[in-house]
């Protein structure tokens, strides 16, 4: 490979070390009363890297090199943890029925915790 393409293989690939960590997938916790809903994603990226060299007789030799990447984060989940216990609520389709997911959880989560709170008067 060439020199140029070998180092921004490398380049790229370091910035990408640093991009994907545990915090890229887990998302900061939301606290609501006693329950905890902490966001989970699907992290997706791709890299492409490429050199080359070539020469006429009228133009003389020349070369090059560039790299392009891409990415995109999609919510896939949400981990709930309340007095009830821990559990995993997916999250299936669009951003806008991830949305409407992430809010009705919420909206059930505050349901219970106003059925517990009045049971507990």
């Amino acid at each position: 490979m060439d020199e140029d393409a070998t180092r921004l293989l490398n380049s790229t690939a370091k910035e990408l070390e640093t991009i994907l960590t545990s915090k890229t997938v887990v998302g900061n916790p939301i606290q609501l009363g006693e329950c905890t809903i902490v966001p989970l994603v699907s992290v997706g990226f791709g890299v492409g890297v490429g050199a080359g060299s070539g020469s006429d007789k009228k133009n003389g030799s020349g070369g090059g090199s560039g790299s392009a990447f891409g990415g995109g984060v999609k919510p896939v989940a949400l981990l709930i943890a309340d007095k009830g216990g821990v559990r995993v609520e997916t999250i299936l389709g669009s951003a806008a029925s991830a949305a409407e997911t992430i809010a009705e959880t919420i909206g059930k989560v505050m349901s219970a915790k106003g059925k517990a709170d009045a049971a507990a008067d």
